[in-house]
């Protein structure tokens, strides 16, 4: 009975952990008013590739005509990867 308890605190700590620092993420790729946000940069380049290379592309359709943040920029760093 008790490793149950355990293993339900793991849970929702896991899953606690993932909806504040996913959440926080896609609010960023999504609805920031800057893509230069050091939180939402951050948390960019922990994404795992597909996500980091979705949330850029997401970045990019909304600031096109701005420098790519950190994580974002190809080769030069002024070009959007």
């Amino acid at each position: 009975m008790e490793i149950q308890k355990v293993i339900q605190v793991i849970v929702v700590v896991v899953v606690a952990f993932t909806v504040m620092f996913g959440g926080r993420w896609y609010m960023y790729v999504a609805q920031a008013e800057s893509p230069y946000d050091e939180v939402g940069i951050a948390l960019n380049g922990y994404m795992p590739g597909p996500l980091r290379t979705w949330g850029c592309h997401k970045l990019k359709a909304r600031f096109e005509n701005q420098l790519p943040p950190y994580g974002c920029g190809g080769a030069d760093g002024r070009t959007w990867i």
